[in-house]
């Protein structure tokens, strides 16, 4: 059959576009320079979330109450939350029967510039993070730096941000979960952590993908 008019052929490889999640690399330069799928940006006042069956960004549900993402928020690429992760978390708090969560490792990331939506790729690097449980769940928050950033790139250990920065992060996640009738938040953080250890849960949850979907 003859091509259509203006038809372009495209090799197999571009004619699908990578699921984030498992498409997509974490990086030759991982833990210490990731590439992150950015899920939802400050202004977001719907919370979106990738759908894993298709890849596709989605809605999860409308935020219903007043409190806002401070900072980039998303996931890393081929990891996952699984036994290792969990195994470390229980290790470091002494709590018991703590799971993975089953979902790629959220991070967050910190940037001085705007950028008005979610669905986008990015090069960061991890200065620590947030051990935090939901419930019996390991749920750890990654905080990370964008590649190039002109204000936060000097920061290259989260004991060197602002007690501030730190405190509006943590009451975030925190809170974001709860609403007015709550009585009682199943969210809790025991520890906010510096670069080298956000390295070790990166590799551990690498791991726990390997382990997870190619067994």
């Amino acid at each position: 059959m003859p091509h259509k008019k203006n038809h372009i052929d495209l090799p197999q490889n571009m004619l699908y576009r990578s699921h984030p999640w498992h498409g997509l690399s974490l990086g030759d330069e991982a833990p210490k320079i990731v590439n992150c799928y950015i899920e939802m940006v400050p202004t977001d006042t719907v919370k979106y979330e990738l759908d894993k069956s298709t890849g596709i960004l989605k809605v999860d549900r409308p935020q219903k109450y007043s409190s806002l993402c401070p900072c980039l928020y998303g996931l890393l690429p081929q990891t996952y939350c699984g036994s290792l992760v969990a195994e470390y978390c229980i290790s470091k708090t002494g709590l018991k029967h703590i799971l993975g969560d089953e979902d790629p490792l959220d991070i967050c990331v910190l940037t001085e510039n705007t950028i008005p939506r979610g669905d986008i790729i990015l090069k960061a690097f991890p200065i620590g993070g947030f051990r935090m449980i939901d419930g019996d769940q390991a749920d750890d928050k990654i905080i990370a730096v964008m590649m190039g950033d002109f204000i936060y790139e000097k920061f290259k250990d989260i004991s060197e941000c602002s007690e501030n920065l730190v405190a509006r992060l943590r009451h975030y996640f925190l809170t974001y979960k709860d609403a007015p009738d709550r009585i009682n938040s199943r969210v809790q953080i025991t520890h906010t952590y510096g670069a080298e250890e956000a390295y070790e849960i990166i590799r551990l949850s690498q791991l726990d993908y390997q382990a997870k979907f190619f067994a």
